[in-house]
């Protein structure tokens, strides 16, 4: 028996850190990203289904307003593909205030594995709603930046977004 890839649907919208292309499946938002993502087209075509269009504008009505420095925190569903450990870095990556920023050491904590600091470095690089899911609250233990899967300038831009509207 083969299981089949649940059809997901793609829009792009623009932002202060240029195209972003929001996907959806039904249950929720699968990802941001800022490439276009190759999506597989069912043989009934690629029109996306309600629950999609909604999840998309949603999304993309949340993610203007949090541009815009009014909105702080986000209330479209989700429908992430992780393994359990990342889900539960995500988790609590959700969890980081607004304008605040935690270390990965801080998220190791959070999830109760303290020597978890490297791997909660590679779940939060393989966030797949970055903003949304704000891995870029996260910054090395000694104040310093870090990495960021979407390069450090996108990083700081998002950071100093929230910086003026705290």
């Amino acid at each position: 028996m083969t299981t089949q890839t649940p059809l997901r649907t793609q829009v792009q919208v623009s932002s202060p850190l240029g195209p972003l292309f929001l996907v959806a499946s039904d249950k929720g938002l699968t990802g941001i990203y800022r490439k276009k993502q190759p999506l597989s087209v069912s043989k009934h075509g690629s029109a996306a289904t309600p629950n999609q269009e909604k999840h998309l504008r949603r999304a993309a009505s949340e993610l203007a307003e949090y541009f815009a420095g009014q909105r702080t925190d986000f209330t479209v569903s989700l429908d992430l593909d992780g393994t359990p450990f990342q889900k539960k870095v995500w988790a609590q990556l959700s969890k980081i205030p607004y304008g605040q920023t935690r270390s990965y050491k801080d998220i190791a904590q959070g999830i109760q594995n303290e020597k978890a600091v490297r791997a909660v470095g590679s779940a939060n690089g393989k966030n797949p709603v970055c903003i949304i899911v704000p891995c870029h609250r996260v910054i090395a233990h000694d104040g310093s930046l870090g990495g960021y899967s979407g390069g450090l300038k996108m990083k700081t831009t998002l950071l100093e977004i929230e910086r003026q509207h705290s």
